[in-house]
């Protein structure tokens, strides 16, 4: 889910948090991270998804978006549809964990055994394939409620929420309407979760020779932070041009009906834009990528200390 690729670092970090106790803690700490970092990262994310999705001339750039937004319709204009992922991180990550780690032990055939990078990226692009489950539909009602960009002013119905919404696209559309974009989706999440968890892997395993003689389990937070960085950002450069795609598509005016619709989105984009239209509003995502794996390691640490110190 692009809201959340940071996911798997609070994974590792639980995994060698000694006396964390595990189980519903994790799954609280984890939560509140994922919220946390939805909820700084979301105002870039807004930017982005309206930088793709509106016709080239609406706005000169990021900067230029988000000045118009706040302009418009104030600081509360870049949260926007921000209830959807809000609801949604801790379904999605936990799907997202369960999917990895079986994508993992599934070719080395235990738990206990490190995968080699080309297992990795398998078990990162199954993860984003189960994942789409959840996170398609989810993308959906973000990104339709993210571009009410002034639509009261044309004219348009505008939706409080992602219940609103979802109800009116389930009624004018049937089940088409919430599953809206999923093949798009499932695009953008194999090559985009093949490299987040390469990306990570990599950065991980390169600190650990560095600084634990290869013992990954004994680093710090600020290495894996880092690594979740690298994650990220490998995250967009591997999939952007699919998730502009797959943005166009979940702002059309009805949902596609051939699978071919990935293809002539793409021809569309082309034609109007050329090839720099794949990557409009690419800097709002790789920029916000960076502190995103900061803000969640905060709040996971922060929780994580709160519930050791008071529950055992």
């Amino acid at each position: 889910m692009s809201e959340a690729p940071e996911a798997l670092v609070l994974d590792e970090l639980s995994a060698g948090n000694s006396g964390s106790g595990g189980g519903w803690k994790d799954f609280v700490a984890g939560s509140l991270a994922g919220a946390a970092q939805v909820a700084i990262g979301h105002p870039l994310d807004t930017i982005k998804v309206r930088v793709q999705v509106e016709k080239a001339g609406m706005f000169k750039g990021p900067v230029d978006c988000l000045l118009k937004t706040v302009k418009n319709e104030g600081v509360l204009g870049l949260y926007k549809g921000m209830a959807s992922p809000l609801v949604g991180i801790a379904a999605v990550n936990s799907l997202l964990f369960w999917a990895y780690s079986y994508g993992k032990t599934l070719q080395t055939g235990s738990p206990n055994i490190d995968p080699t990078m080309s297992q990795i990226a398998l078990a990162g692009a199954g993860a984003g394939v189960v994942n789409s489950v959840l996170a398609s539909p989810v993308e959906l009602l973000k990104v339709r409620l993210q571009v009410q960009y002034n639509a009261a002013a044309r004219g348009a119905e505008v939706f409080r929420g992602p219940v609103p919404l979802a109800r009116h696209l389930v009624q004018q559309f049937g089940a088409r309407g919430i599953a809206w974009g999923f093949w798009a989706t499932v695009a953008r999440e194999i090559p985009a979760y093949a490299a987040f968890y390469s990306g990570f892997e990599f950065a991980k395993r390169r600190f650990a020779d560095l600084l634990t003689d290869g013992d990954a389990s004994k680093l710090s937070p600020l290495p894996l932070m880092l690594s979740g960085s690298l994650g990220g950002v490998s995250y967009w450069v591997a999939c952007y041009p699919l998730d502009v795609i797959k943005s166009r598509v979940q702002n059309s005016s009805a949902p596609p009906r051939r699978i071919g619709y990935i293809a002539e989105t793409a021809k569309n984009i082309m034609a109007e834009q050329g090839v720099k239209g794949f990557f409009r509003g690419f800097s709002p995502s790789v920029i916000r990528s960076i502190p995103a794996a900061g803000v969640t390691f905060a709040t996971y640490e922060l929780v994580m200390r709160a519930l050791n110190s008071n529950l055992m």
